[in-house]
């Protein structure tokens, strides 16, 4: 089989990571890189990447992200992972939703083909709606209406981070 389609195939959500093992700089480049390289709507390019290593802001954008569902700061909505990728998309563009989806899907693929474990993580949105995020966007230098998309949280499985996959359900529909 294809070495992509195998990556496609096996690619799983890691819930549980080993929290102080960081993929390399060389690693994480490459599958931001990936990520820059996902279609966009006309080829807008409406979807950024803010690569989160940092301990004390990923700690700050979990217990953030954790509050919005409801749970106490010590609970860990990223799983361990020590990176997130968030994903924001310029909300001027009339596809920015799919095209952040892409940059995630590019995200997952790129790190599942180098070894590293993934999980897309919602609730970027909320976090980018407040006050929060947008401090946060500002901060870095990030001007204009965005939105978040989501994140994918990066890092090495633990054992038992990921399960296998279940069976394919019939979704297809042919058309001849």
């Amino acid at each position: 089989m294809n070495e992509t389609l195998k990556i496609l195939e096996t690619r799983r959500s890691c819930r549980k990571f080993v929290e102080n093992r960081m993929p390399s700089e060389e690693d994480l480049n490459a599958i931001i890189r990936a990520g820059t390289f996902a279609a966009s709507g006309m080829g807008r390019q409406s979807a950024k990447i803010i690569a989160v290593t940092n301990k004390e802001l990923r700690n700050k954008i979990s217990a953030e992200n954790a509050k919005i569902i409801g749970q106490g700061a010590n609970n860990d909505p990223f799983y361990g992972a020590p990176v997130i990728l968030v994903v924001v998309a310029d909300k001027s563009a009339p596809t920015y939703v799919y095209d952040g989806s892409l940059v995630i899907g590019n995200l997952m693929n790129a790190a599942e083909s180098l070894g590293i474990a993934s999980i897309w993580i919602h609730r970027a949105k909320e976090e980018f709606e407040s006050d929060f995020g947008k401090k946060i966007l500002k901060d870095l230098g990030i001007n204009g209406d965005f939105e978040g998309i989501g994140h994918v949280a990066l890092g090495y499985a633990a054992d038992g981070g990921i399960k296998p996959a279940a069976p394919r359900k019939e979704n297809v529909y042919w058309v001849r």
